[in-house]
């Protein structure tokens, strides 16, 4: 799959965006000119050599701050995909074997948590836990969670009325053994979208959070906390505030782009496309073999 969405466009952008910003988040803070959180009298400079976008209202240079922040948007981002994989996607393909009562509590706790307004529902765990990014995205994980476990189990279902995947179970295989082998090839470029698409909305409720003050002890830098800060000033640097927000922007973007590119190279569309290409190149594509018994 990794080869076919490289061999996109569309992937090849998303890709190296991504791994521009997950660069950013390793190496951010040691790439930072300047200490991200001391102070000068300097305040609201302008573009000059030493700072290359400007001080903000108490001094500190504007780009040591976005490179250092990177760490935090990122890691906050991930930790909701992650969380919102974890507790979605395996309860989703459990739910098709596990009988009708672990079904049914499992439905009913996915539309609770879609009920569930996640931005306020978080703001509510800070005040109750304390002010921590990390709290924040995993509650907000697991309200997200009902994506990837109505995405899985649609998938699982589809796989398991299959008559290779019948034959495996009235032979004596167990679930385990069945999801392994089987099932998990099919579900997972379904979840492959879901989780790129999590990953921009990670980054729009990290931004979010952050903007408000949300998750984060200051002088702590993050892009949305420097978005914020900048729009108090705009009187004297009217520019500043297009920084932080075309890199959450292109972030977001960059992961749905990777979604689309993900969900043309799978499943029937993937195989149209590599037929199509191949007709148009005059050679055949090479496709991956379907499963013994089926498909």
């Amino acid at each position: 799959m990794v080869r076919r969405v490289l061999s996109l466009t569309s992937g090849r952008i998303a890709v190296a965006i991504l791994a521009v910003v997950a660069l950013l988040a390793v190496l951010g803070p040691l790439l930072a000119p300047q200490d991200p959180l001391a102070t000068s009298d300097n305040t609201l400079a302008a573009v000059s050599g030493s700072h290359w976008l400007g001080t903000d209202y108490l001094g500190r240079d504007v780009l040591s701050r976005l490179l250092d922040g990177s760490r935090v948007s990122v890691l906050g981002a991930l930790e909701v995909a992650l969380t919102a994989l974890a507790v979605g996607a395996v309860p989703g393909i459990l739910s098709v074997y596990l009988g009708r009562v672990f079904e049914w509590v499992t439905l009913r706790l996915a539309d609770t948590l879609v009920a569930l307004p996640f931005l306020l529902f978080a703001v509510a765990v800070i005040a109750l836990l304390g002010n921590g990014l990390t709290q924040a995205m995993l509650v907000t994980g697991v309200l997200v969670s009902p994506l990837f476990y109505r995405v899985s189990r649609a998938a699982t279902l589809a796989v398991a009325r299959s008559q290779y995947v019948e034959a495996a179970l009235i032979s004596g295989a167990s679930v385990g053994w069945v999801v392994r082998r089987h099932v998990w090839a099919k579900v997972l470029p379904p979840i492959a979208v879901a989780f790129a698409q999590t990953i921009g909305t990670g980054f729009v409720i990290v931004s979010s959070l952050t903007f408000l003050g949300i998750g984060v002890q200051p002088p702590e830098p993050t892009w949305g906390g420097l978005l914020a800060s900048d729009l108090g000033y705009l009187s004297h640097r009217p520019w500043a505030p297009l920084v932080p927000a075309v890199l959450i922007m292109i972030t977001v973007w960059a992961g749905n782009l990777l979604a689309d590119a993900i969900r043309d190279v799978s499943g029937e569309a993937g195989r149209a496309l590599l037929k199509s290409r191949g007709a148009r190149t005059g050679r055949p594509e090479r496709t991956e073999p379907a499963p013994a018994g089926g498909a």
